[in-house]
């Protein structure tokens, strides 16, 4: 056929049954230039598995008599995304490979309960190696057989779909695994289909294969891809990984970003990469405009998130990559008393004008092995002897039970348009993600989820699993994350206190780690009476209860903090509460 294409067509036999039945192994069989016989899986295989006994992947024909028919509606686009980020493998507390069938009927209802209107789903596009998380992808159009069948993915987005929950598909178009005989590499006998030939090919830290994207086969070959998750599974968008690694020639790799203009135009810009992203946005939104698109960029490429008309990228959202770092940075390195209000505010709303970010505390990345989840960081040793409530209450366990709150909730705030939570993360999971490998003689004990932690009252992750959820309950009833940015009335260094307004709700913050403060005014704009909605000292929360919640709060035509109007905090035990409809505060009794 034309553009060097091949067509084999079988005709049906005598009794009118495809000659091919439903679960053939298949393979495609190339005879390379040198004469050689390839023996290679299908590009466009739909199933591919593997048995035990094999390092291999097989080619299975999936052509079942009845597949798998939606019976829900997608949700309509959605103005304020709360993301789940899963993982369907490590869903379950058992040390296993859990399926698509547990997530469906185990771990949507949670998700449901916790407040998140969307999933994002990591590892579905097949890959061979499970600890690579998903990110070497071998077969680009077959959802991961290790969980289930193709139509136990189908059903697991149907049933999202009747609960309102938004689906998107965590794509890997930066890059390809390596493997040939059950991957897209050397598929027919040379390094340049699909990839670039030699180094330009190969990405040297991930030890992957780089898309060739001037080449117009490759380019049929992603976007079809694209429109194949999405029309026949059901998906409702993309978070683009590797980004930053498409974007440029050198891929990011030892190069810092200041935000300086030169550093993202000029001949290190990858232009075919460029112009792939833009129309990849572009053929979403023709064919199917409500359709979500996510950029996973860590060097803030400008435009990227504004429409292809006007010669942006087109994506919808960008990642707030800097906001975990910056976490990670001040615990790390700093003592509670050292940290700077300033910048921890210029970090969270440090983001360019008119494009949407997703901001988020943690994700994926601080939970593998190598790296420390926020809880881990803060209580560290403690956690496997002080979370039950009949241990006593440490200062390191209440210190971290509370910033752990007051951390995730100012994100959620402040940090950006939608906001996004790797699963577990939310109550503060114990431990590590390790997936089976060579150096952890193939366990599974650290490739889980315990979600059966936040069901046992005699632990104290449940407080941090209820916070979560009311905080996310609460954004669904006034909606700031798609208000316009917060104004930040104060950010107090000594007092160490961050107060803004944003969506008609105050929120305050007292970080400091054993001040409490009597009558402090606090400058609003909007004046009447104001009440507390969500406390982070409230008992349900693991807090100490210093909060009255049947006080009101009037304000005052006094100006305070460039703002017209304000109020008095007066409530003698502790820190902060306020808003017309609701209100934070939190405070740390312990000297840390």
């Amino acid at each position: 056929m034309e553009y060097g294409k091949w067509e084999l067509f079988i005709p049906p036999g005598q009794d009118g049954y495809p000659p091919v039945p439903h679960g053939s192994k298949l393979k495609v069989v190339i005879r390379a230039q040198n004469g050689e016989l390839l023996y290679r899986i299908s590009p466009w295989a739909r199933y591919v598995v593997r048995d035990e006994d094999k390092v291999n992947y097989d080619w299975v024909h999936w052509n079942p008599p009845q597949s798998y028919i939606h019976k829900h509606p997608s949700p309509k686009r959605l103005k304020s995304l709360r993301i789940y980020e899963s993982h369907v493998g490590i869903a379950s507390p058992e040390g296993k490979v859990a399926s698509y069938k547990n997530f469906t009927y185990n771990v949507l209802p949670r998700i449901k309960d916790l407040g998140y209107n969307c999933v994002q789903l990591m590892a579905i596009m097949e890959h061979a190696y499970y600890a690579s998380f998903g990110y070497q992808v071998t077969s680009f159009f077959a959802a991961s057989s290790r969980y289930g069948t193709p139509d136990d993915l189908k059903e697991m987005i149907d049933v999202a779909h009747s609960m309102g929950i938004t689906v998107l598909l965590d794509v890997v178009h930066s890059h390809a695994s390596k493997n040939s005989e059950d991957g897209l590499n050397k598929f027919d006998g040379t390094d340049s289909c699909f990839f670039h030939s030699g180094h330009r090919g190969n990405h040297q830290l991930w030890d992957s294969r780089l898309f060739d994207y001037a080449n117009w086969e490759v380019l049929r070959f992603l976007l079809s891809n694209l429109r194949m998750w999405i029309e026949d599974y059901r998906f409702d968008g993309f978070r683009f990984d590797g980004v930053t690694s498409m974007l440029y020639h050198h891929h990011g790799i030892g190069t810092g970003f200041s935000g300086d203009y030169n550093e993202y135009f000029g001949l290190h810009v990858d232009e075919d990469a460029l112009c792939y992203l833009m129309l990849a946005n572009h053929m979403i939104k023709f064919l199917h405009p409500e359709c979500i698109t996510i950029a996973e960029d860590v060097s803030g490429m400008p435009a990227l998130c504004r429409p292809v008309a006007e010669g942006g990228g087109g994506f919808d959202y960008r990642l707030a990559m800097a906001i975990p770092d910056k976490w990670i940075q001040i615990i790390k390195e700093l003592k509670d008393e050292d940290w700077n209000m300033g910048n921890i505010v210029h970090t969270l709303t440090n983001r360019r004008y008119e494009e949407k970010y997703i901001a988020y505390a943690e994700s994926h990345d601080q939970a593998l092995v190598g790296d420390k989840t926020l809880a881990f960081r803060l209580m560290d040793a403690e956690m496997y002897t002080n979370m039950s409530v009949l241990s006593p209450l440490t200062p390191v366990i209440d210190r971290g039970i509370q910033l752990h709150k007051m951390i995730r909730l100012i994100t959620h705030a402040l940090g950006g348009e939608s906001y996004l939570n790797f699963m577990g993360n939310e109550f503060g999971h114990p431990e590590w993600l390790d997936f089976p490998r060579r150096g952890n003689n193939e366990s599974y004990h650290y490739a889980r989820r315990q979600f059966n932690l936040t069901e046992d009252h005699l632990l104290r992750y449940r407080f941090l699993n209820a916070f979560d959820r009311d905080m996310n309950k609460w954004e669904e009833k006034f909606g700031w994350l798609a208000s316009p940015p917060a104004y930040v009335s104060e950010k107090h260094e000594s007092n160490k206190v961050i107060a803004f307004e944003r969506a008609g709700l105050i929120f305050i913050f007292n970080f400091h780690p054993y001040q409490s403060y009597v009558d402090y005014r606090v400058g609003i704009e909007t004046p009447g009476k104001y009440e507390i909605l969500l406390d982070s000292d409230a008992a349900e929360y693991g807090g100490h209860q210093r909060l009255d919640h049947s006080t009101e709060y009037f304000s005052e035509e006094y100006p305070h903090n460039y703002r017209p109007n304000s109020l008095m905090q007066s409530n003698s035990q502790t820190t902060f509460s306020q808003h017309p409809r609701r209100c934070h505060r939190h405070h740390i009794e312990v000297k840390c």
